[in-house]
C-alpha cells in the first residue's frame, strides 16, 4: 500500500487557465468586473459595521479602454489590497477571498452579497492578456500602494508604488490574438451582456445627453436643449426582480420586460415574481409571452444570473424544457458562476431550483384558472402550446396541469378535459364503450367534414398547434376509455364506430365492378379505394386519411420516427355506394362516359382536400366544361 500527495507543476497552470478554465474567452470581463463589485460590496459591509469610518464617496467601477496602449483597465474604489493580501489571494491560486469573507461576515452577507466563490476569476484575464498588472491601495490606515506584475508564467513581481485613492486597478495588456477587445463596441456589448444589472454602477466612457433649459433660461429666450457629456453608466443597479413584489406595480413589470427585451413588439400576458429564501435563495421574474406556432423561436429568452451577474441565456437542461418558452430572469447565489452547462445541469441546487420554478408556474396558472376563468380562457390560445408542452415533457407539471388544461371546440367553447368527456359521452361513445373525441386541425381545409359531423350532432375539437399529435397521444394514454380521431380520418358514419350499418343498393358483383372501375381512374400509389354504404345525402366520393399513419407522420415532423416521415402520403378514396350518381354509373353508364364521371367525382373529392393542383386541376376544368 502506498500513500502520497499529487504534485501539480505550476508551469502547467497557465496553459490550463488560458484554454480550459472557461468555455469562452470573453468571460474574462465578467469575472474582473464582478471582482471589482465584490471589493466595493465588502467596503460597504465594513462601513455598515463601523470598521470603515467617514464618507465612502463615489463607489462606481470604471472600465477604461486605451486602444493606442493596447490596454484595458478595470478600476474599483473598494477595499483594496496590501502586499500580504495580494500574496494570499492572488499568488495562491484558488484561495478564494470571497469564501473567507463570507465566513467572517456571514451575518451581513444578504445586505451586500458577494459574487465570487472560487478564487479563479482573476486568472481569466490571462486568457486575453500577455501581461497583467495589479495596482492596489488598501482601505486600512497606513497602507502603502503595491504593484503586482505577471506576464503569463508562474513568475511575478511585487513592488511598492504610488496610488492616490483606495481601491484596485487591474491593467490588462492585451495579447495580439485578442485585439478584438480593443474595440469600444465589443467591450460595450460585453458589459451590456454580463454587467447590465450589477449592484454597483459600472462606468464605461461617456455619452451625450440632452438637458432641457431651466425656467430662467426659458424666460430669457434660451429655451434650446443643451447637449452635455456625462459618464456612461452601463447598468441598472436595482432591477425589478431584486425588489419586493409589494413595491411593484403592473407597469413596473412591463417596463422591466421592455428593459430585458427592448425590441419586443408584444407585451407579455402575465408574470410570476419569484422570491424564495428557504431552503435555497431564489429571486426572479418570469413572463408568459404569447407563444407562437414555431415554438423553437421562443427559446433562449430566460436569463440566468448569480447575484445579478449574468451567467447564461441558454438554460436548456438547467430548467425543464417547457419552461424555456418563458421569458425573464432567474437569479440565485446558489447557482454556480460557471458557464459549463453540464456542470450546471448536474448541480443539486440547480435541480431544486428547477423543481421549485415548475411548482410556482403551476400555482400561478391554477390560480388564474380558478379565480378568473373568463380571463384564463381569453389567454388560452396564447398559452396553449406552453401548457401542452409541459404536460407532455414534465411529469410533475402534468399532475397539476391536467386540472387547468383546456380543450377548445370549433365553436370557440372551452372545457377542461373532464368537462369535455362528460359533454360528449352520451352521443360519442362507440360500440367498445370508448368516448370518441373528434377533432379538426384546420377549419378551412376540413370545413365540409366538420359540417357533416355537426349535422350528426357531434362536437368537434380544434387542435391546430405543432405539438398536438404528441399531446393527443399523451391524452389517449393518460385517460381511460378515450380515443381521438380527426374529422377527415373516415366518413362521418364511421367516425364513432357504432353498431348500426346501412345496407347497399348495389349487389356484391356491382360493388366489385365499381371498385375495379374506380381503380382504373386513380393513382393507386396515392389512393386505396374503399366502398362504403352511406346515406344518399352524403358525398358520392370522399377522401380520408388513416388516423394512425397521418398522426405518425405529423409526429415525425417534430423529430423522431423518421421512418414514418419518409413514407409518401396515402389516402382512402371512399365511394358512397348509395349516392344516386354512383348508383347511376353502376346501373346505366358505361365506356368513356363512365370513366369521365368517375374522374370528375375523384377530382371533386381531391378539391375538397386541397389535393388537386397544376396540370390535373387544368384537366378538371376542361372536363367540367365538356360535361356541362
Amino acid at each position: 500500500m502506498q500513500k502520497g500527495k499529487i504534485k501539480v507543476q505550476t508551469e502547467n497552470i497557465f496553459p490550463i487557465i488560458k484554454k480550459f478554465l472557461y468555455s469562452d474567452s470573453e468571460i474574462f470581463l465578467r469575472e474582473l468586473v464582478s471582482n471589482a463589485v465584490d471589493a466595493t460590496q465588502k467596503l460597504k459591509t465594513l462601513a455598515s459595521v463601523g470598521e470603515v469610518k467617514g464618507e465612502l464617496g463615489d463607489l462606481s467601477v470604471e472600465v477604461v479602454l486605451d486602444a493606442k496602449a493596447k490596454t484595458l483597465t478595470i478600476k474599483d474604489k473598494g477595499i483594496g489590497m496590501n502586499a500580504e493580501e495580494i500574496n494570499k489571494f492572488i499568488n495562491q491560486i484558488a484561495f478564494s477571498s470571497a469564501e473567507e469573507w463570507i465566513e467572517k461576515y456571514k451575518t451581513f452577507e444578504g445586505k451586500n452579497p458577494i459574487i465570487g466563490h472560487f478564487g479563479l476569476g482573476f486568472y481569466s484575464s490571462f486568457m486575453v492578456s500577455k501581461k497583467v498588472e495589479i495596482v492596489s491601495l488598501s482601505y486600512k490606515e497606513g497602507s502603502e500602494a503595491v504593484k503586482w506584475e505577471c506576464d503569463g508564467n508562474p513568475e511575478f513581481k511585487i513592488s511598492l508604488t504610488k496610488k492616490e485613492s483606495r481601491g484596485t486597478d487591474i491593467v490588462l495588456f492585451l495579447a495580439d490574438d485578442s485585439e478584438e477587445f480593443l474595440k469600444e463596441d465589443r467591450i460595450l456589448g460585453l458589459l451590456n451582456k454580463y454587467c447590465k444589472f450589477l449592484p454597483v454602477d459600472i462606468v464605461f466612457g461617456t455619452e451625450k445627453k440632452s438637458v432641457k433649459a431651466n425656467e430662467d433660461e426659458e424666460k430669457e429666450g434660451k429655451n434650446k436643449d443643451v447637449i452635455i457629456e456625462t459618464p456612461r453608466i452601463i447598468n441598472n443597479t436595482r432591477p425589478a426582480w431584486t425588489l419586493k413584489p409589494a413595491d411593484l406595480k403592473e407597469e413596473d413589470y412591463k417596463k422591466f420586460y421592455n428593459e430585458l427585451y427592448p425590441f419586443s413588439f408584444e407585451e407579455p400576458l402575465f408574470n410570476i415574481h419569484l422570491n424564495v429564501d428557504y431552503p435555497f435563495n431564489l429571486t426572479g421574474i418570469l413572463y408568459f409571452p404569447k407563444i407562437k406556432q414555431q415554438i423553437e423561436v421562443q427559446k433562449n429568452k430566460i436569463q440566468l444570473y448569480c447575484n445579478q451577474v449574468f451567467v447564461t441565456d441558454s438554460v436548456e437542461g438547467i430548467v425543464p424544457d417547457f419552461l424555456t418558452l418563458l421569458h425573464g430572469v432567474i437569479d440565485s447565489p446558489d447557482i454556480p458562476l460557471n458557464v459549463s452547462r453540464s456542470f450546471l445541469q448536474s448541480d443539486s441546487n440547480v435541480k431544486k431550483i428547477s423543481a421549485h420554478i415548475t411548482k410556482k408556474v403551476a400555482d400561478k396558472l391554477e390560480d388564474i384558472f380558478k379565480n378568473s376563468r373568463e380571463e384564463y380562457e381569453k389567454k388560452w390560445d396564447d398559452i396553449k402550446v406552453f401548457i401542452q408542452y409541459g404536460i407532455i415533457s414534465e411529469e410533475k407539471f402534468k399532475e397539476r396541469a391536467v386540472k387547468f388544461c383546456l380543450l377548445k371546440n370549433v365553436d370557440n367553447k372551452y372545457f377542461t378535459i373532464d368537462e369535455y368527456k362528460n359533454h360528449i359521452q352520451t352521443n360519442q361513445t362507440n360500440k367498445d364503450k370508448k368516448v370518441v373525441h373528434i377533432y379538426s386541425t384546420n377549419l378551412i381545409d376540413q370545413h365540409s367534414f366538420i359540417e357533416s359531423a355537426k349535422e350528426k350532432g357531434y362536437d368537434v375539437l380544434l387542435f391546430d398547434t405543432p405539438i398536438d399529435s404528441h399531446f393527443i397521444n399523451m391524452l389517449e394514454s393518460h385517460l381511460e376509455n378515450v380515443s381521438f380521431v380527426r374529422v377527415d380520418s373516415d366518413v362521418v358514419d364511421k367516425l364513432i364506430g357504432k353498431d348500426e350499418e346501412m345496407p347497399s343498393k348495389l349487389s356484391k358483383e356491382q360493388l366489385d365492378k365499381l371498385k375495379e372501375d374506380i381503380e382504373k381512374c386513380i393513382d393507386k400509389a396515392m389512393f386505396n379505394v374503399v366502398i362504403e354504404n352511406l346515406s344518399e345525402t352524403d358525398q358520392p366520393m370522399i377522401i380520408t386519411q388513416s388516423e394512425y399513419m397521418r398522426r405518425m407522420k405529423e409526429m415525425s415532423a417534430l423529430g423522431g420516427m423518421n421512418y414514418f416521415g419518409q413514407l409518401p402520403d396515402n389516402y382512402n378514396l371512399v365511394a358512397n355506394s348509395n349516392h344516386p350518381v354512383i348508383y347511376k354509373i353502376s346501373e346505366e353508364i358505361d365506356g368513356v362516359g363512365k370513366e369521365k364521371i368517375i374522374k370528375q367525382l375523384v377530382d371533386l373529392a381531391m378539391i375538397s382536400k386541397n389535393l388537386l393542383k397544376g396540370e390535373k386541376l387544368t384537366e378538371f376544368v376542361k372536363r367540367s366544361i365538356e360535361l356541362t
